[in-house]
């Protein structure tokens, strides 16, 4: 006698025949599409927001260029001395408006500098608003 090998009845299923995981089951896979939506949605927001906050940091390191500018030839002008505020600036025709940051701030000058005892230093308290806060801009 011959033995063969019993082969394995292969059996081909139509899509409505497919045994089907939980996810098939569940009827979710018609909200796939609708799932990647809300993920590109909201990878674009969480982008959107990251670049309007580097822009904003951007916008604020232009301000603070431009009152260093400013402050520096009120110094030159009168022998190292720091202005009381910046109105002073304004008053004595070496700034258009007093320098604020990208959230409406008002910059912080500080005279005689941290860094600089010599110089002066000025900064933004940044978005949160706190004064010398972990998020300034210098």
């Amino acid at each position: 006698m011959i033995f063969r090998r019993r082969r394995a009845e292969s059996h081909v299923y139509l899509p409505w025949e497919r045994k089907r995981g939980l996810v098939g089951r569940l009827a979710l896979t018609r909200s796939r599409p609708v799932i990647f939506a809300l993920i590109v949605i909201g990878a674009v927001l969480v982008l959107r927001r990251r670049e309007e906050h580097h822009a904003s940091v951007r916008a604020t390191r232009a301000s603070l260029m431009t009152a260093y500018r400013e402050l520096g030839a009120f110094r030159a002008d009168h022998s190292g001395e720091c202005p009381k505020q910046w109105s002073e600036l304004v008053a004595q025709g070496y700034a258009r408006k007093p320098p604020v940051d990208a959230w409406g701030r008002p910059l912080r000058m500080v005279c005689p500098g941290r860094r600089d005892p010599q110089g002066f230093d000025i900064l933004s308290d940044g978005p949160d608003g706190l004064p010398y806060g972990l998020d300034r801009v210098e």
